[in-house]
């Protein structure tokens, strides 16, 4: 069973992924993981952290010669800001180090420092923060690289494109799939938009919420192209593919809603206008839909059109403008801490959604079809795939 564990804070030494369940035998492409990670960091609007970090995987276990040996795969990726903060945060205590510590006692709206602390009982959030911060999600992509690497081998491909920012979104719905994924070969992100006139009206909102030193939010939606049908299970209400994947992208900070293929438009209209018509293709010998309203995925199992996930990212918290809340240790009204951050994530998270997509399909798609090796895995989804040719 494919899962994988992250550790580590957001200003200590590193951060850890472990990944376990990936057969042996998948070659390993270093340059794409490293690629990935420097895809998080970019897009227009990123804080001050992107300039000192400059994300690079390194593994410790698990692969050996360029190919993963079916043992757990441990990676690191160090924290160059971690110099700033090792006195701070120190791991073994004394009273020079404890002088140190950065103590924020004024939680931040939205942000989870409040409730970690009355959660772990924290006199003041630091320790919240710290893990809280959406900087793990660096050891999620890397995680999401491998799950790549490895659905990559059954032609499956997972790619994200942002559809809407602050006020601004695409006019068309669904967008092909061959120009989100032309979008993860560009060095300059931008905004992830598909279309250049969008992106450009997302960029002006972005300068806005700068201007007036506010944060903005969006939508972005992650695109699995190649999955075949039946991956997932109807009979049991956490073997439900859909729901897998709508917790998995719910997981990632400051996502507050997820959507699975039309999912919010269809709610407001008669099935008629709903549901995705079926046809039979006798020269390929496969099923086909006329449309792709459901995402993909019908009764919790795919059905072999693209699966397509939207995750709604709310602005995040952190503000150069502070709201108002309550000094922890006085109990008085104070403006809420400001630390080093963002004014729009929404690219950002949609590389990391593709890394929690993959993760999530290359889990089930491994509970299917097993193998310890990938030899035997492109085996037994062979023979499955000529099954279903034959049906």
């Amino acid at each position: 069973m494919l899962r994988f564990q992250t550790a580590g804070e957001s200003h200590g030494q590193a951060l850890v992924a472990i990944l376990s369940g990936i057969p042996a035998g998948l070659c390993i492409d270093f340059e794409y993981v490293n690629r990935e990670l420097k895809r998080r960091q970019g897009g227009y609007g990123r804080g001050g952290r992107m300039k000192i970090e400059s994300d690079a995987a390194q593994f410790l276990s698990g692969v050996r010669h360029g190919h993963t040996i079916g043992s757990p795969i441990a990676l690191l990726i160090s924290n160059h800001d971690w110099e700033n903060w090792k006195e701070a945060l120190a791991v073994e205590d004394s009273p020079e180090t404890r002088a140190k510590h950065k103590a924020l006692t004024r939680p931040r709206p939205g942000h989870a420092d409040l409730a970690g602390c009355l959660k772990y009982n924290f006199q003041e959030a630091r320790y919240v923060l710290e893990r809280a911060s959406a900087r793990e999600t660096a050891a999620r992509v890397a995680a999401g690289a491998v799950a790549k690497l490895f659905l990559k081998e059954f032609e499956i491909e997972v790619a994200s494109h942002v559809v809407a920012l602050g006020s601004v979104a695409l006019k068309d719905a669904q967008a092909p799939f061959e120009k989100v994924l032309a979008l993860r070969a560009t060095e300059d992100i931008v905004l992830s938009c598909v279309d250049a006139a969008t992106e450009a009206r997302m960029k002006e909102e972005v300068d806005k919420a700068l201007e007036a030193r506010d944060t903005v939010g969006g939508t972005f939606e992650v695109i699995a192209h190649g999955v075949p049908p039946g991956i997932g299970s109807c009979a049991q209400w956490d073997e439900r593919l859909d729901g897998q994947l709508a917790q998995a992208v719910m997981s990632i900070q400051a996502i507050k809603a997820v959507e699975i293929g039309s999912g919010i438009e269809a709610a407001g209209r008669p099935g008629s206008q709903v549901h995705d018509e079926i046809g039979y293709n006798q020269e390929n010998s496969r099923f086909t839909r006329k449309s792709n309203r459901a995402g993909g995925l019908e009764g919790g199992i795919s059905n072999g059109e693209d699966i397509l996930v939207r995750g709604y990212v709310k602005p995040i918290s952190t503000l150069r403008r502070p709201l108002e809340s309550v000094d922890l240790q006085t109990r008085e009204t104070a403006t809420a801490a400001y630390e080093r951050s963002d004014v729009c994530v929404v690219p950002a998270a949609g590389v990391v959604g593709e890394a929690m997509v993959a993760l999530t399909i290359g889990r089930s798609f491994l509970e299917k079809f097993g193998g310890d090796s990938m030899l035997e895995t492109k085996r037994n989804y062979s023979a499955y795939m000529e099954q279903v040719r034959r049906f």
